[in-house]
């Protein structure tokens, strides 16, 4: 993470994100009806540590570190392509002076796939100069690298194009995935559907951040994360000083994971990730002392898995579903007689631009009485729609369809049917929520 995040302060604690998913397995999550479950594999953190090592080594043969314009950062890209080489990809080195010294992108694309729709990763690979860089960020570049080599092992064929990329001289302003960017015809980056950015993903005192720019990128990992029971927040630290900036502001949709940099974990967040509270993420951020000692296994087994599950996800299946997709829950919530609201959730993904104006809303309720019940669509943002309002008198059950205008919200996102008992002496219980996109 480029130095300036240092001078960046956070105004308080993130928050902790408890969406619908807190606790549900990936599994569980509401998916288009018809489409088969994605499983990526397991990414070895054993390999990825490995990468590391490699990494130290080049720092250590090079002067104690691998920063712009030094030789151990040429040498730390030269591994790198070596390693993509020999697995089949296809490999350039893009070339950008800075401070009197070149600089080096490396740019690494696997076959087929379709050009128009790319996904992409990638992560800086150089360190500061007063360091090795391994938690910063040998960590997100060889957790990539793996997930690279585990696509050539898998000889993953995505509907999606894939591509991998690593940044020379992030640190020093975002300069190479600047010079990426701007030099990439502006056809050429339309046809770049996801940016995934991993910029410290081992921190020593890790937590689980999660960038919250684009929403279906960002419910992807959460998704995963929620799987193993693990709550996340919303990166705030570091947003727009990785980088993934340079492609939010070209219109990229873009996300990522990032562990933890020198500012401080709060009890809450010990309480719920564990480690240590009153101490840095990472407290040789940007200092000798960041080397292959620096990296919690745990966090870096668990990042590079869920890069993984971003890139086996993202890259399947089509940008915008056919004309009658179905996004559907069907899992039982109990309605308290006379009490709080309770929401049955899906999420969608895959979705181009907003909601449509004739957005069909399936509602399947078990009621006794349901003129105690208000009923309403949430949609991602907390915008509200009313679809019941305690009408129908003593009539059973909801099974309806309500045509809702949705047309200024955006597709993507957890959706919520919202609904909540107002009166007493009668129960009942959502049995099935779902959006259909004509």
């Amino acid at each position: 993470m480029k130095l300036s995040a240092r001078l960046s302060a956070l105004a308080g604690a993130s928050a902790l994100v408890l969406g619908a998913f807190a606790g549900a397995a990936p599994a569980a999550t509401a998916a288009p009806t018809g489409t088969a479950a994605v499983t990526p594999p397991d990414i070895p953190v054993a390999n990825v540590k490995q990468h590391l090592a490699d990494l130290q080594s080049i720092a250590t043969a090079n002067g104690g570190n691998r920063a712009h314009g030094r030789s151990g950062y040429k040498a730390s890209i030269d591994f790198v392509k070596a390693k993509l080489d020999a697995a089949g990809y296809t490999t350039a080195i893009q070339q950008f002076s800075y401070n009197g010294s070149t600089g080096y992108n490396l740019i690494a694309d696997w076959p087929g796939g379709d050009p128009n729709q790319v996904v992409m990763s990638g992560s800086h690979l150089d360190s500061v100069t007063s360091g090795p860089g391994i938690n910063d960020n040998g960590s997100g570049s060889a957790a990539i690298l793996e997930n690279a080599l585990a696509v050539s092992r898998a000889q993953l064929q995505p509907t999606k194009h894939l591509r991998f990329a690593w940044w020379g001289a992030e640190e020093l302003g975002l300069v190479g995935s600047k010079y990426y960017v701007n030099n990439t015809p502006s056809t050429e980056r339309s046809k770049i559907k996801a940016y995934l950015n991993f910029d410290m993903i081992g921190s020593p005192n890790p937590g689980y951040f999660v960038y919250d720019d684009d929403p279906t990128i960002e419910q992807t990992f959460k998704t995963y994360y929620a799987g193993l029971g693990i709550p996340t927040e919303i990166e705030t630290e570091g947003d727009g000083r990785s980088d993934h900036a340079p492609f939010k502001n070209a219109g990229v949709p873009v996300g990522g994971l990032f562990s933890g940099a020198d500012y401080t974990k709060t009890s809450a967040q010990a309480q719920k990730w564990g480690g240590t509270a009153g101490q840095a993420f990472d407290r040789c951020y940007h200092s000798s002392c960041d080397t292959t000692a620096n990296i919690n296994d745990t966090a870096l087994d668990r990042n590079s898995d869920a890069i993984a599950y971003a890139i086996w996800n993202l890259s399947s299946g089509s940008t915008t579903p056919p004309a009658g997709t179905v996004f559907e829950n069907t899992a039982d919530v109990a309605i308290p007689d006379n009490g709080v609201a309770v929401t049955s959730s899906v999420t969608v993904t895959g979705v181009s631009g907003n909601a449509p104006s004739t957005l069909q809303v399936g509602v399947d309720i078990v009621h006794t009485w349901i003129g105690d019940l208000v009923v309403d669509l949430v949609a991602p943002d907390g915008s509200v729609y009313n679809l019941h309002n305690r009408t129908g008198s003593g009539t059973d059950n909801i099974n309806q369809t309500y045509t809702v205008n949705a047309s200024t919200e955006v597709a993507n996102g957890t959706w919520k049917l919202r609904v909540q008992d107002k009166a007493s002496a009668d129960t009942g219980y959502i049995s099935g929520f779902k959006l259909t996109f004509p």
